[in-house]
């Protein structure tokens, strides 16, 4: 991106460049002027904490119905079980997010100013995955530490938990990790596929659909494919004990996710580069 400016005679034109800075604040306007954007997060927070809320207060009510192993699986991590009821669904807003971000550019052609704006490719996609992930990572931490407030309130009788139990603290800061990775990798995916409703659901299926296939595969081959799948990885870091049947412990798990994302955004940053808009 770069300012003309001319002197009282128009005839000495200065060129200014845009920095990455300036950049970041117009991926910043382009997000938050977008309505489906806002409402989307907005989606985000009401499914965390209503869930969370819901689920966690009939787990209370059911309490002395459940099975022991049931009761027992919670007491054993029960952030866990108050971050993973919020994350369930919350999730998928941040999926549909991260690829309307990038390929609703490509559906209305915006995406065609903006890179006759900035001809240097990359500085405009670095800057508009960082902007995102930095919005996802404060939101998502913000409803992270929320969710757990609300279910320890609930679940204080049944299964007491606090932020100073061992691993807790990150744990919650984790879910708010997990929620950032997750748009980066649903803003990759779009970025590679370029067509909104097929990229929302190439992310859906990795996040909802590969994860009970996997688990259909005989013996160790299924185990090992479900725990490397990059959800069911990255959702480790919202743990705040790695379970008895999790082959990965959760910094592993989010080093995995961590990794098909940052595969993925090469992959898009490449085809960004030889494509056409």
């Amino acid at each position: 991106m770069t300012t003309t400016t001319t002197d009282a005679t128009g005839t000495v034109p200065a060129i200014r460049k845009a920095g990455f800075g300036r950049l970041m604040l117009s991926e910043w306007t382009k997000i938050r002027s977008v309505r489906s954007t806002v409402w989307a997060l907005v989606l985000l927070v009401i499914l965390n904490l209503g869930f969370t809320t819901l689920i966690i207060a009939v787990t209370a009510a059911q309490w002395s119905k459940q099975d022991a192993s049931q009761r027992a699986t919670i007491a054993a991590d029960p952030t866990g079980s108050i971050l993973g009821s919020g994350l369930a669904l919350s999730q998928l807003a941040v999926c549909v997010v991260g690829v309307l971000v990038i390929a609703s550019e490509y559906s209305t052609g915006m995406i065609r100013a903006s890179l006759l704006a900035v001809p240097r490719r990359l500085p405009m996609f670095a800057a508009k995955a960082v902007v995102f992930a930095a919005l996802i990572l404060v939101l998502g931490t913000a409803v992270s530490f929320g969710s757990f407030f609300i279910g320890a309130a609930l679940l204080h009788s049944k299964a007491p938990v606090s932020l100073g139990d061992p691993g807790v603290l990150r744990a919650v800061i984790g879910g708010g990790l997990y929620l950032a990775m997750l748009g980066l990798f649903a803003l990759a995916l779009g970025s590679i596929i370029r067509h909104t409703a097929a990229a929302i659901t190439g992310v859906i299926a990795f996040v909802l659909v590969l994860a009970p296939l996997a688990t259909l595969l005989p013996g160790s081959i299924g185990k090992h494919i479900h725990a490397y799948l990059p959800s069911e990885a990255g959702h480790l870091i919202g743990q705040a004990r790695q379970g008895s049947s999790d082959l990965l412990t959760p910094w592993q798990g989010y080093g995995v996710f961590a990794l098909w994302t940052f595969v993925l955004l090469v992959i898009a940053a490449v085809l960004l580069q030889r494509r056409d808009a």
